[in-house]
Parts: structure tokens; sequence; C-alpha cells
């Protein structure tokens, strides 16, 4: 836990606030010390691998671009989230008999979120042919002054690459959510701005009419700020909508039919992502492990498995399906040459061996 204190001043003066008491250090301080941190995990776990988990926005993708050239490490708020949405994109475009390079996908929310998780599709694009520029054509982020373009000053670096020119949105009447959806007709929608109830009737029935199975996916969390319910959209786009969501959701029945309401949660990635880390002894978290994570999810889907279903498996079955994607990901590991090869059997057997299992002996209460 990393504490650099807070500007809270509720906090600051709660009694039982467990926190450091003091104002949030400066930039400067504040990155002297991440420096300084990190150098003692160097120093203390050489092979160690490092999660972000948590961290703001204007630290969150700065940390992740400067330290993972330097150790083993990876943000489980940017990859692990973009990993997992990827794989459930994948899902969805398998269902349809499409690829993901023919998809057009608007964010809404640019965040470091869905900044991390457009930048991995990007990167799914380009595996399936397209040029970098080319999938960057086809990724769409709406953020607060609408359409991300390139002439907006407030957007850090990491947004500017997602930005348009703004040529795009001549002779629009606005760059609303509405009227990007109407001019672009994306086929994919992913919320990621905490927004609730911002895919409105009228945003959803406008994709609908541009794209016959859309893909939406409301993944903010908790369920107060999401987007949209799953219900909702079922029923706008009259049970076609692929829907998966952040926030756990009940199936939703229309018009006779169960529709499972997938959730994308990290849980199904991140312990995948370290068991094979580890089993592989890699030194990096390549972009490469993380897409072979997604496939590996995507191939689990029971919509893909079975032709119905959600488009992620039940998380009941997570220890199977980390075990398959850590598999994958420690394969990739070595043919990015950031782990020692091994055949595929010595591979799993070192899967197993780094697995464990939450047996607790059972106790009883016993009077004296």
């Amino acid at each position: 836990m990393i504490d650099v204190g807070t500007n809270n001043k509720a906090l600051l003066d709660d009694p039982m606030y467990m926190g450091w008491r003091h104002e949030r250090v400066g930039q400067e301080e504040y990155d002297a010390f991440m420096a300084e941190f990190i150098a003692a995990v160097k120093r203390r776990w050489p092979n160690v691998l490092l999660q972000f988990e948590d961290f703001a926005q204007a630290n969150a993708v700065p940390l992740l671009e400067r330290y993972r050239n330097e150790l083993c490490c990876f943000n489980d708020d940017v990859q692990g989230t973009a990993s997992v949405v990827v794989g459930t994109l994948m899902a969805a475009c398998q269902a349809r008999e499409e690829t993901i390079a023919q998809q057009r996908v608007v964010f809404v929310g640019g965040g470091s979120a869905g900044c991390g998780i457009a930048e991995q599709v990007v990167v799914a694009m380009e595996a399936e042919g397209l040029t970098e520029s080319e999938a960057r054509s086809r990724i769409y982020i709406v953020d607060r002054d609408g359409l991300m373009t390139s002439d907006q000053a407030w957007q850090r670096d990491f947004q500017r690459r997602l930005a348009h020119d703004p040529s795009l949105v001549a002779g629009w009447n606005g760059q609303g959510l509405e009227e990007t959806i109407a001019q672009i007709k994306p086929t994919v929608m992913i919320g990621v701005c905490g927004q609730r109830g911002i895919f409105t009737e009228q945003v959803v029935r406008t994709m609908h009419a541009g794209c016959e199975h859309p893909v939406i996916m409301p993944l903010s969390n908790p369920t107060s700020q999401a987007e949209a319910v799953p219900e909702d959209v079922i029923r706008w786009t009259d049970g076609q909508a692929l829907v998966a969501t952040g926030s756990p959701f009940a199936p939703v029945v229309y018009n006779g039919r169960t529709y499972p309401i997938a959730q994308c949660n990290n849980a199904y990635i991140f312990p995948g992502i370290g068991l094979g880390v580890i089993a592989a002894s890699a030194s990096r978290v390549t972009d490469e492990m993380l897409m072979s994570a997604s496939r590996a999810l995507a191939r689990e889907a029971p919509l893909v498995k079975e032709g119905k279903g959600a488009l992620l498996p039940p998380l009941s079955r997570i220890r199977d399906i980390s075990k398959s994607i850590a598999f994958e990901v420690a394969a990739q590991a070595q043919q990015n040459g950031v782990a020692l090869k091994t055949s595929g059997t010595t591979l799993r057997e070192l899967i197993e061996k780094a697995s464990w299992s939450p047996d607790y002996r059972t106790y009883r209460r016993r009077a004296f």
C-alpha cells in the first residue's frame, strides 16, 4: 500500500482515519518516491512481478511506461481491464463471424482505463493485418468535450495518440455522443466514464439502426454508475445486442428468451497472467503476452464454444481458466524471448507446481 497523503479534508479530520495525515505530496516528490520504492523492490526481489493497482489516472500510464522495460510489471486497471475487454470483444466477434479488425469502436470516457483498452484493441487489430494508422482510424474516444480531436489542449500524452484530426468533425452540428454514433455508425460501444445512464435509449437505438448486432459494454462500476442497465439495452435493441458489463447483473428475460450478462471482471485475467509469468520465470510482461491472455479467455466463452450463452465463462471455473491463460502467457513469453524455453509438458508441470489451493483445516470450538 502506497500512501502519499490526501487532500480530502473530511478524511484528515476523521479521528478514525488510518492513513497518513498529510496533504498529498506534489508530483515531483511523488515521482521521486516511486522511483526510490521501485529501486528498493528490485534490490530486494530481483525477479519480482510487480502489479500496479488503483493508481490515479494521472500516474497510472506514465508509471507503466516508465518502468515496464525496467522490471517485470503490469497495471491491472489499465492492461488487465484491457485484456478482459478485448477477450470479451473477441468472443463477440467470433459469435458474429467477424474479426476485430472489421469493427468501429466508440469509447465513452477517455481516462487511463478507456485509453488502455483502446490501445489493446489497436494491438488486436494490427495482429489481424491492419497497419497501426488503419487501426487507430477505427477507434473513437468521446470525452468531456465530445469526440477527442488533436486540437484539444487538455489531453495527456496517452490520449493524444488516440485523437482524430479535427477535420473529421467538420460540418457536424456538435460532437456529443448521439451525433458521434450517428456519424460514425460504430459496431461496438464501450462505456468507461462512470456517468450513469449516458447510454440513453436514443443513443442505443441510433447505434442499433447502423448495426444489426451491436456490442454494448457499460463497464463502469458500481452498478449505480453504469452507463446503462442490460435490461434496457436488450429491450431497446429488440434482443439483438451483445452485452457485457463491469458490474454484476442478473440474466435478462425478454420475449421469452433469457440473456445471460457477462461481467468483465479483471479476476478473469490477472491470476492467469501472474501464474504464467511465475511458471515461465518471465522477465517482462509484453503486449503479446496480454493478447494471448485475451485469446485464451475468448476461447472459453459459452457463446463461442456452444453457440449460446454469455460472452464470458462463469467465474466458478476461474481456476481452470487461469491455468489455460497461464499456459498461453508463458508460451508467448518464450516466443518473445523474455523467458527460457521449455517443452509444453514441462511448462504445464511448472504451472501446476506454481498453483495452490486455498484449503484450510476445519476448526471446531472447544470448551475448556
